[in-house]
């Protein structure tokens, strides 16, 4: 999949490297602007429906990554939101998740990176607009909802109702960091999101039944103080 068609805004950036930014983006075949200010940025959002923001958390002009997410996500518009982040305390870059973004990129990176990246959220953005998929097959998994049932390598592996809404829930959001608050929210309901050791406890449990070597996962992994990411082993 591409990201050309798509339109990117680009925001919180130091100038000459935003401008770059913006130049590797358009090189790939997206529309891309920069805005300077969040009105600026929250008025484009609204008024020429762009598809993707690139947020960089360490500038965002008086204003926190969590805030800005929640502008974004007040405006209604279907659009997804990548974080850029540099040194950045892991506490904000979950407060920003759990406010609206869609996943984050850690620099420094390659533009591939950020164009592989770019496309997890596009595609994510695709998928909530088409149909509800019923199976999801990643790598020798196979996960069919309709029958709630999953399959390794054509073996039928038992889950129990909570490993099967935990690992369905991780794989509709194949490649996108989930945080332990929404994953513990989403499963077990909105009273919960400080219980990590249950959650962990589900995950080394999913890991044992998916994966060749539990201690060394290819599928589930872990993002360290964020929360759990679910990817292609390739």
């Amino acid at each position: 999949m591409s990201v050309e068609g798509f339109k990117v805004m680009v925001f919180g950036e130091v100038v000459p490297a935003r401008q770059a930014l913006v130049a590797s983006l358009r090189a790939s075949g997206c529309t891309a602007e920069q805005g300077d200010v969040p009105d600026q940025v929250i008025d484009g959002i609204c008024q020429r429906e762009f598809d993707l923001a690139l947020l960089h958390m360490e500038n965002l002009s008086g204003i926190s990554a969590a805030e800005f997410c929640h502008q974004i996500r007040a405006t209604r518009k279907p659009i997804g939101i990548l974080l850029i982040t540099g040194s950045q305390v892991e506490s904000e870059i979950v407060q920003a998740l759990e406010a609206g973004a869609d996943d984050y990129i850690t620099k420094p990176f390659r533009t591939a990176d950020l164009i592989s990246r770019c496309q997890i959220v596009l595609h994510r953005i695709r998928a909530n607009t088409a149909l509800e998929e019923t199976s999801f097959t990643v790598g020798d998994l196979h996960l069919d909802l309709d029958r709630r049932q999953l399959r390794k390598s054509g073996k039928i592996i038992r889950l129990t109702p909570i490993e099967f809404s935990l690992l369905t829930l991780l794989m509709k959001n194949q490649g996108t960091a989930l945080t332990h608050t929404q994953l513990l929210r989403a499963i077990w309901g909105p009273e919960y999101g400080q219980e990590l050791e249950y959650l962990r406890s589900y995950i080394r449990l999913l890991r044992k039944k998916i994966e060749v070597k539990p201690s060394q996962p290819k599928y589930l992994l872990t993002e360290p103080w964020v929360g759990y990411r679910f990817c292609e082993p390739s």
